[in-house]
C-alpha cells in the first residue's frame, strides 16, 4: 500500500477498493471479454466483501477478491446458460405461447433458484428431478435412463424435494 493511501486513514475495505479494484477489473475484463459485465461483477465482489463478518481480518485481499469474483463469474455463466436454454425452448414453442418480458424474467429467476437448490445434490439426483418435473418421465423411465433402480429414483426425488422444501422455508 502506498504511503499516500496509508495516510488517508481508510477502512480496510476502502483500502482494498483503492488498491485492488482496477487490478480485479482488469482480470475480469480478460476473463469475460466484456467491460460492462466485468464492472458489474467487480462491484458485486466488493459488495459481498463488505458483507463479510470481519473484512478487516482478511490477510490476502487479492486471494479473497479472486475467490468471490470467481464464484460470481460462475453464477453469471450459469445464469446465462439457463437463460439461453429457456429462450431456445421458447423459440420452439407455438407462436401464441410467448410470455411477456416480465414473465420471462420471473421464469429465469425461478430457474436460477431451482438450479441453486439442486446444486447441492448429486448429478443423478438432479437429473432425476429434472426428468420428473420438466420432462414428465415416469420413475421406470428415469431409472432406465440413469441406470438405477426405481427405488433409487424415488430416493433421488425425495432428496430433491427435501432440498426444495428447505429452500422454501429459509
Amino acid at each position: 500500500m502506498s504511503d499516500a493511501i496509508a495516510s488517508l486513514n481508510l477502512t480496510p475495505v476502502e483500502s482494498m477498493f483503492r488498491n485492488d479494484y482496477r487490478w480485479l477489473l482488469g482480470r475480469l475484463r480478460l476473463k469475460l471479454g466484456c467491460a460492462f459485465t466485468a464492472e458489474d461483477i467487480a462491484s458485486e465482489t466488493f459488495v459481498q466483501l463488505i458483507a463479510l463478518p470481519d473484512p478487516a481480518g482478511i490477510r490476502e485481499p487479492r486471494a479473497m477478491l479472486t475467490t468471490i469474483a470467481h464464484r460470481l463469474v460462475y453464477d453469471f455463466w450459469r445464469r446465462r446458460d439457463l437463460e439461453r436454454a429457456y429462450l431456445a425452448a421458447l423459440a420452439a414453442a407455438p407462436e401464441g405461447a410467448t410470455p411477456s418480458e416480465e414473465e420471462r424474467a420471473i421464469v429465469v429467476e425461478t430457474l436460477c433458484a431451482i438450479d441453486r437448490v439442486l446444486a447441492s445434490l448429486s448429478a443423478k439426483a438432479r437429473n432425476a428431478f429434472v426428468y420428473s418435473q420438466f420432462h414428465d418421465m415416469t420413475h421406470a423411465d428415469i431409472a432406465d435412463r440413469l441406470g438405477v433402480s426405481k427405488r433409487t429414483v424415488r430416493d433421488y426425488l425425495a432428496q430433491a424435494m427435501h432440498a426444495c422444501y428447505l429452500a422454501s422455508v429459509q
